[in-house]
């Protein structure tokens, strides 16, 4: 590929997040509506697209199941394709629920749903009372230790070491500012600030190329290779090559919700320019 500048997502790329964020989401519906949806079923919302923030994927599956219980008959993969169809995300959902349901049904969901109610709970759980009431500054319902802790590295030192030598390194995630932080001390990866693009970053989220072009502008790249675990990063890198002229590559990872052979095929249905088993295969691939 012959880039000067690597980018790198955090979550399924740098830390495993399938006992922390994903399982957050489960948990949170859980003991929201004694309710909730499997791993494969957060990995369907992820591949509906529009997905970057595992709150509004929180919102948009508490929105399947109380469409459920007013008569939405589809199963979770039906509604999935739905709100793909209707151009994915929260937006797509609330579209999916409008158009199957009576109007006096959709009443009844967004009464039942409370996004900031969810969110709080989805944050106790996945930070724990302590991280919570340092990061968030407020009083804890759930005392337990954070889903965070379980969070383990997928990535080995001497991969980070080789590609901070050779190319110009930055981080797009979708973690707030402070979570990013953690995860990126843990992995043992520092970065400058305006290196790293946040869900606290004033840009737009993945797909949107905001955030990497942006950051492309920072780095002063030429050729940009951008490392993801979601088909919403790949369509990250298409968007930026129709509003910027850099060249970029986009490399599916396969170590988040998107692994083995069935994975490797969703990334190349997408056209991603490459699909590795794990961050620390970039250094051969990149040479």
């Amino acid at each position: 590929m012959n880039v000067d500048t690597i980018v790198l997502d955090i979550d399924g790329v740098l830390v495993d997040v399938a006992d922390s964020y994903r399982r957050a989401v489960v948990e949170t519906l859980d003991r929201t509506y004694d309710e909730t949806i499997d791993r494969d079923g957060v990995q369907s919302f992820k591949d509906a697209g529009g997905f970057n923030d595992d709150w509004e994927l929180t919102h948009a599956a508490a929105l399947y199941i109380l469409a459920s219980r007013e008569g939405y008959d589809a199963p979770l993969g039906r509604f999935t394709d739905a709100i793909a169809a209707s151009g994915g995300g929260l937006d797509g959902a609330h579209t999916v629920v409008a158009d199957a349901l009576a109007p006096d049904a959709r009443e009844r969901v967004h009464a039942a749903w409370d996004p900031d109610a969810l969110t709080d709970t989805f944050q106790q759980l996945y930070l724990g009372s302590d991280l919570y009431r340092e990061l968030e500054g407020g009083d804890t319902i759930i005392e337990r230790e954070g889903f965070i802790h379980d969070e383990s590295v997928l990535v080995a030192p001497e991969t980070l070491d080789h590609l901070r030598e050779r190319y110009a390194v930055g981080v797009v995630t979708g973690r707030p500012e402070a979570e990013a932080a953690l995860a990126l001390e843990r992995v043992g990866l520092d970065l400058p600030d305006e290196h790293v693009v946040t869900m606290d970053s004033p840009v737009a989220g993945k797909p949107d190329p905001e955030g990497l072009v942006g950051l492309a502008e920072r780095l002063d790249a030429d050729r940009l290779a951008f490392a993801g675990d979601t088909l919403d990063d790949v369509q990250t890198v298409h968007n930026a090559r129709t509003v910027d002229d850099r060249t970029y590559f986009g490399i599916g990872v396969l170590t988040g919700g998107l692994t083995g052979e069935t994975g490797r095929e969703a990334f190349e249905r997408v056209d991603a320019d490459a699909v590795v088993e794990t961050v620390d295969d970039l250094p051969t691939l990149l040479e």
